[in-house]
């Protein structure tokens, strides 16, 4: 069996990857008493005095809502909040096993911003902070926008934050391979929708600053035809000289090439033009825009994919249990840019620089210091 047939087999004998496990026995009357009626009213008046200790009192401080509308799932695209269920159950299960995070999947039937955002911060007491996961771009720059400025627990789109500190602390690394600083570095982004825009805009915070972005139509430049607001606001902040052109005249000269967008875009004539030492992160799944055999014999000296199969997987995984577990257990009420910078730098530092190589500019997803050192640099972050 391929890998889509034994999951398929596996889910079904699974009927779900997640369950409700109870934290308190109950075995007699006594029991019942205290974790339920008449004694449970005695938090529930204390809570109504001070809303904060529901933190000590309930599960609300180790507790993580993933939410999506079904309309971006991973490379599937729009397939409705159902058929997007056993992702989110998976991001839960990851949430679990990677640092001890309790997380529920809920999936909304709308894809209108308003419903979303006020179905969110309906239940959003419930929980200590909030994943929004798998939703399609523009709109999920506004509905992010709309639930921090509502919620007071952290907000975070993994699509965008996620992917976007995950590449910055494997650019990290990579600087460090072909002794460049970060601010000197040259880089195409190609992919002009959510995981882009963030990948660009983190990457600014980090210092770097000669940016290109491209979508399909080719090169952002101030004045394209055809961008959304978003994109035309990052046409306003990147490619400083302006250049016009495809994909393959972004790349000319350039150090990084970043893909969040669709297989077999890129040529190994493409990646020959690129500066000396060129770093190719082609994170297209499952098919990346170009294999890594193909970039390696064209010329890439570092390489990365969103594949397991292949060195240094970039994949959210390393990022978004240990935010989420530093976050609560700093008691954030934001997931703010400092944040996201320590969580890069967190990730970058656990790879020793005696190991550190061309096929290993990130830890493996399964080294148990990931989601701790992330925890404690967001968490220290926070105290700042």
């Amino acid at each position: 069996m391929d890998t889509n047939e034994k999951a398929l087999q596996k889910h079904l004998e699974w009927n779900g990857k997640i369950e409700v496990v109870s934290r308190t026995p109950i075995q007699n009357r006594d029991d019942l008493a205290i974790a339920y009626t008449p004694g449970v009213a005695a938090p529930c008046l204390e809570i109504e005095k001070n809303p904060d200790m529901a933190y000590q009192y309930t599960r609300k401080g180790n507790l993580v809502a993933v939410i999506t509308d079904g309309t971006a799932v991973l490379g599937l695209g729009d397939i409705g909040p159902q058929a997007a269920m056993p992702v989110m159950e998976g991001k839960c299960c990851l949430f679990k096993e990677f640092a001890g995070v309790d997380a529920i999947p809920i999936c909304v039937n709308s894809k209108e911003v308003d419903e979303i955002v006020k179905t969110i911060e309906l239940i959003g007491l419930s929980f200590g902070g909030i994943n929004l996961e798998d939703i399609s771009a523009p709109r999920c720059f506004e509905i992010e926008k709309q639930l921090k400025e509502k919620l007071n627990i952290p907000v975070f789109h993994d699509d965008q934050h996620g992917t976007a500190i995950v590449v910055g602390a494997a650019l990290i690394n990579s600087a460090k391979l072909i002794k460049k600083p970060l601010e000197e570095l040259k880089v195409v982004v190609n992919g002009a929708g959510a995981a882009g825009i963030a990948i660009a805009k983190f990457l600014m915070l980090l210092g770097i600053k000669y940016i290109i972005m491209c979508d399909k139509n080719g090169i952002l430049y101030r004045g394209a035809e055809g961008m959304n607001q978003a994109q035309v606001q990052m046409s306003e902040i990147t490619n400083p000289e302006n250049r016009t052109g495809l994909l393959k005249d972004a790349l000319v000269g350039m150090d990084v090439f970043i893909g969040v967008s669709r297989p077999n875009l890129v040529d190994a004539q493409m990646i020959q033009s690129m500066s000396e030492k060129p770093i190719v992160f082609a994170l297209a799944n499952p098919v990346p825009e170009i294999m890594p055999d193909e970039a390696k014999a064209a010329g890439a000296y570092i390489v990365g994919t969103g594949r397991s199969d292949y060195p240094n997987q970039i994949n959210n995984v390393l990022v978004f249990p240990g935010i989420f577990k530093g976050a609560l257990q700093a008691r954030a009420k934001d997931i703010t840019d400092q944040m996201k910078i320590s969580a890069a730098y967190g990730i970058a530092q656990i790879v020793d620089e005696k190991e550190l190589s061309p096929d290993y500019v990130l830890p493996n997803p399964f080294h148990k210091s990931v989601a701790e050192n992330v925890a404690k640099a967001v968490a220290q972050a926070v105290k700042k």
